[in-house]
């Protein structure tokens, strides 16, 4: 299970971020539950950079407001994240990973066409539903309660998020 989970969240090309919860636990985060947090805070900070992209290289309105709702969703729940990582003792990573960053410059070399905002969708839907199947095991497997009540406070804005870029097209409304 542990190399199922761990293996899920290397896959992960961008993840959605998660809320504080009220009551944040005083005892260390395991294995999973700090796996899920770094991953989820690399998930973030590739949304944010993804959605500030979007705002200048997009050729449609819709594409430039999901990628400014993106910017504003994560960086509160990555702000709440750190949080949670904090009181649980996990020390965060700087950036994205090496595949978050190659795919976003992948997508940028197409700016300026109808090709980059069908590639920035299709990006921001598989992320997004890997971020659900990460989230969703968190749930039913996570030992933290905080990280995994953080899980279950995200789940609701990465569902939303999906169901913005659904089907490789742009839903903003």
């Amino acid at each position: 299970m542990r190399k199922r989970l761990l293996s899920m969240a290397a896959a992960a090309t961008a993840v959605a971020g998660l809320c504080a919860p009220a009551a944040l636990a005083a005892v260390p985060a395991g294995d999973q539950d700090t796996s899920f947090v770094k991953t989820v805070h690399q998930g973030n900070l590739t949304e944010i950079a993804a959605g500030q992209d979007a705002q200048t290289k997009a050729m449609t309105s819709c594409v430039k407001d999901v990628g400014a709702k993106l910017v504003t969703d994560h960086q509160k729940l990555d702000a709440d994240l750190r949080a949670v990582a904090a009181k649980a003792g996990v020390t965060l990573p700087t950036a994205p990973t090496a595949a978050q960053q190659q795919e976003l410059k992948d997508i940028q070399k197409k700016a300026g066409t109808s090709g980059y905002d069908s590639a920035w969708l299709e990006a921001q839907e598989a992320a997004h539903t890997k971020t659900l199947q990460l989230i969703d095991t968190q749930i039913k497997s996570g030992s933290d309660t905080a990280v995994t009540d953080a899980a279950k406070k995200a789940r609701p804005v990465v569902a939303m998020h999906l169901d913005m870029v659904h089907g490789g097209t742009c839903h903003a409304g």
